[in-house]
């Protein structure tokens, strides 16, 4: 077991060097992507398979997620896929069912799944809970579940990767106690759960444009300060352990949730994850937020 260090930025490899540099992964080693039967997950499946990697494609809708993996498999690349549906608990159930019964080990989590309902002009939050329960909750019951078949060696370091954004800031958050509370060195789970209860029950009873929270895709928003949050607290628990967990916002890219606008392909942001997901054991930071197109390490999150 060896202890996590924080390099400075310095010290985090380009990607270019990356690329050419030897290899800690092979085939052996296991990459679960969620939400990935398109746009930026399934770029990234892409991406890590052709890297080399065996890449569990995941999807709730069972006819996009084979075709997504046919798709790929058809380029000679090795890819499974498994339904998986992170705002069910079900569906998370049987999901870590399947891993079991499939592989040995687990070394890197992609928590990419996401939904919003908003659209670049417009701000409500109608779907709250489900926007909170996928966003936030499932990636948490999600990486929980799977926590014990992470590899925890020297040699490999595994790594979780949560696809944030900027949104989520906790300097967006204007109501100063919570805010304050995000910010603490000992915040806790069970106050971000609190958090993200209040947020909903200030969503039901209608006071929540009044609550000091995001202005901008307010739902979306408080379910990614959570997740960030959680990252947070999650690198510091495991921390030494043999498992990095960093958050990476790729910026305004062209999906569905943003109607296909954005300065960014999928496939752009993608390879800026893969980058991520792939960083070299020596030194691999820990409890940081990546964003921009070119990473930029924030101090914290």
């Amino acid at each position: 077991m060896v202890t996590q260090m924080e390099p400075k930025e310095a010290e985090i490899p380009p990607l270019s060097t990356l690329l050419t540099s030897p290899r800690w992964w092979s085939s052996d080693t296991v990459a679960v992507v969620t939400g990935a039967n398109k746009g930026i997950g399934f770029a990234m499946v892409k991406r890590l398979a052709q890297m080399g990697l065996t890449v569990v494609l995941t999807a709730r809708d069972n006819d996009r997620g084979i075709k997504a993996t046919e798709s790929l498999r058809s380029e000679g690349l090795h890819v499974q896929f498994s339904k998986l549906d992170v705002s069910d608990a079900a569906s998370i159930e049987g999901f870590v069912s399947w891993f079991t019964e499939n592989f040995g080990a687990l070394d890197v989590l992609v928590n990419n799944a996401a939904v919003s309902f908003n659209d670049l002009y417009d701000n409500s939050v109608d779907h709250a809970d489900t926007v909170i329960r996928t966003n936030f909750y499932g990636p948490k019951l999600l990486t929980e579940a799977l926590l014990p078949f992470f590899r925890r060696c020297p040699s490999s370091n595994s790594r979780i990767l949560n696809i944030s954004s900027r949104l989520g800031s906790f300097n967006k958050v204007k109501n100063q106690s919570i805010r304050q509370m995000l910010q603490s060195d000992d915040l806790t789970v069970d106050q971000i759960e609190a958090i993200a209860g209040q947020f909903l029950e200030s969503a039901g009873d209608g006071t929540w444009k009044a609550g000091g929270w995001p202005e901008v895709w307010t739902d979306y928003a408080v379910s990614k300060v959570a997740l960030n949050a959680y990252t947070k607290v999650l690198a510091k628990r495991l921390r030494g352990k043999g498992i990095s967990v960093n958050c990476f916002c790729p910026g305004f890219t062209q999906t569905s949730m943003t109607r296909g606008k954005g300065s960014k392909t999928a496939e752009e942001a993608a390879e800026v994850a893969a980058w991520l997901a792939l960083l070299p054991p020596e030194g691999l930071p820990t409890g940081k937020f990546f964003a921009g197109s070119k990473p930029v390490i924030s101090s914290k999150l």
